[in-house]
């Protein structure tokens, strides 16, 4: 019998990459997400293997409903990707939007916490798998990162506790931890700005949502006795090196 994949954020990047990798391997998915045409269009493409849930992660109550209309064929959740997230403004703090922070944190933070509550039962009783998807930016601060940054923080060690804490039941939990991966990321970061996406990747081979979905799709597929903690992947253009120095005119 085909195991079900429930993936947030599934109508763009690294979702979208995902939903298609997990069909192709045979799993039912489940795929989340505000536009209803895209569910649709990936619906139709990948056929009944799919079932397309509209909502925004932030809503608590529009999840649920989805939730509770799940057909039977997809009502039993083997896998819970938490891969719905965003940043916005590239601004310092002190010139930052309160409203952006807020957002970030409702989406990146409160809105996977809740999800992951909801579904953990289920996951529990099924001897599921959990696979949040944090980022570099958890470990690695950098300028105008700043909530961003601190949501991501947040993502990965909320893995390792969730992970303590289903110690004995059989539920693994991964945090997968990606660089610079070339999706609409940044054109959501800096409202549309096609240059500035443009730029940020341009000559730097960024990894792409297929790579990512490559590596969801590796872990889940792990014997059941296998867990991967925490997974941090950067393209090879890109490391962690260097801290920023601010010096006088005389220094």
């Amino acid at each position: 019998m085909a195991r079900t994949a429930f993936i947030t954020g599934a109508t763009s990047g690294i979702g979208e990459a995902a939903l298609r990798t997990f069909a192709r391997a045979g799993w039912n998915v489940i795929g989340t997400g505000r536009r209803s045409d895209r569910l649709h269009a990936l619906r139709q493409e990948i056929g009944a293997q799919m079932h397309g849930c509209v909502f925004d992660v932030r809503d608590e109550a529009g999840r649920d409903a989805a939730l509770a209309a799940l057909p039977p064929a997809f009502g039993e959740i083997d896998l819970l990707i938490n891969n719905a997230g965003l940043a916005l403004g590239t601004n310092s703090a002190d010139q930052s939007d309160v409203d952006q922070w807020k957002t970030m944190i409702d989406t990146n933070v409160t809105a996977l916490v809740s999800l992951t509550h909801r579904l953990l039962p289920g996951l529990i009783g099924r001897r599921g798998a959990i696979i949040n998807l944090s980022s570099v930016a958890g470990s690695y601060p950098y300028g105008g990162g700043n909530v961003y940054c601190g949501t991501k923080a947040f993502v990965t060690q909320f893995s390792l506790a969730l992970r303590s804490d289903l110690h004995g039941k059989g539920v693994r939990v991964t945090s997968i931890e990606p660089g610079m991966v070339e999706t609409e990321f940044t054109l959501v970061r800096t409202g549309g700005n096609d240059a500035s996406s443009s730029a940020l990747y341009q000559g730097a081979n960024p990894m792409t949502g297929q790579d990512i979905a490559n590596t969801l799709l590796w872990v889940a597929q792990l014997p059941p006795h296998l867990n991967i903690n925490r997974l941090e992947l950067m393209p090879v253009s890109q490391s962690f090196a260097g801290f920023q120095v601010a010096r006088t005119e005389a220094g």
